[in-house]
């Protein structure tokens, strides 16, 4: 296949919610963009690509089969876009996970009437507990898909990635239910815990922030961006659906207290909290993803790698993108990052045949 025209972006997870709004919106701006879908599910994966090519039927749009909960599924993907792309100007790391998650109801109705209801809602706190599972490969599920499979197709992918006169960007989508107290550095998989999402959030703010250190002057930079609060399918079947019809009036009320609460997939770009899919709640799909677009239309260097870039929704449903301080600290981001560099030489090791066989070498 001759090589891509334009600019390129390949999108973990693009088949649907904030992933597939995020693809829309970008063929929209820049109808010489070539796009790939990274996807688990090809099926699905094909379904996106069909709706975009209606809506865009010059652009290019393709799909690669990729599970970040899977070593070897990334050491295939990632060959197969080194294979097809001679660069890769945008990263976007959107694919996620939240286990088996169950919510405690009567720590939502305490939320509702607590003075701190703002804030509850917007982080998610203590509201959903959350149990994780064993991959394959023997690591935490939430950490290997939101966090784990991510830094390695990044390593692989270096070389269409860091390109002489060329500037990439790695775009991580985050959570306002990132917090440090989640996180161990001793248990970075947070097995022993029951907060693997907001560790794994905590997780991806600070191996941004580790990433653009460890890749300046290569080109390549990396950001970190949260949604706000979007109902997508990644927390489809939490509720049940008449919840979110008696809570609509609720969220609007919250969204005039809580810019971040930007409630539809275009609003922002992942579920914080504990939102089930609910059509009607789509209330601005355009807004969602804000910040994700936003950020691929700055000068890279014009950009804090130590801030992460928010979508904000104002009462009427007008978006914009605010940017907050990290609330990280640099020597353990730079521990984290080394812990990922030995567990992914690990992997190396352990599936060096099957590796080298992918790479053809």
């Amino acid at each position: 296949m001759a090589s891509p025209l334009g600019k390129v972006a390949v999108i973990t997870g693009g088949n649907a919610g904030i992933g597939l709004t995020l693809a829309e919106r970008l063929l929209t701006l820049d109808s010489s963009l070539t796009l790939c879908l990274a996807c688990r599910n090809m099926i699905k994966a094909e379904a996106a690509r069909q709706a975009l090519l209606t809506s865009h039927p010059s652009s290019r749009v393709e799909c690669v089969r990729l599970d970040t909960s899977d070593v070897q599924s990334v050491y295939t993907a990632a060959q197969k876009i080194r294979e097809e792309y001679p660069r890769v100007d945008y990263l976007y790391l959107n694919a996620g996970t939240m286990g088996k998650v169950s919510v405690d109801a009567m720590a939502i109705l305490k939320a509702m009437v607590s003075p701190r209801a703002p804030e509850i809602f917007r982080t998610g706190e203590k509201l959903l507990s959350q149990k994780d599972e064993t991959t394959k490969d023997g690591l935490q599920e939430i950490f290997a898909t939101n966090v784990f499979g991510h830094f390695v197709l990044i390593r692989e992918l270096e070389d269409v990635l860091c390109q002489p006169d060329h500037t990439s960007q790695v775009i991580w989508t985050s959570s306002q239910n990132a917090t440090r107290k989640a996180f161990d550095l001793e248990d970075f998989q947070h097995s022993e815990g029951q907060e693997g999402y907001s560790s794994s959030k905590y997780a991806t703010d600070m191996l941004s922030a580790a990433l653009t250190e460890a890749y300046r002057g290569r080109g390549l930079v990396s950001h970190t961006a949260c949604p706000g609060l979007v109902v997508t399918n990644l927390t489809k079947g939490i509720l049940p659906p008449w919840v979110w019809w008696v809570m609509l009036p609720l969220l609007w009320v919250m969204r005039a207290l809580v810019p971040s609460m930007t409630i539809s997939p275009h609003n922002g770009t992942e579920v914080l909290v504990m939102w089930a899919l609910v059509p009607s709640m789509t209330i601005s799909p355009h807004n969602g993803t804000e910040v994700l677009v936003w950020l691929s239309r700055q000068v890279p260097s014009s950009l804090d790698p130590l801030c992460k870039y928010t979508s904000r929704c104002k009462v009427w449903g007008t978006a914009y993108v605010d940017r907050e301080k990290l609330d990280i600290d640099l020597p353990t981001a730079e521990q984290f990052y080394q812990k990922l560099l030995q567990l992914e030489n690990h992997f190396r090791e352990k599936y060096r045949e099957v590796r080298s066989e992918i790479r053809g070498q």
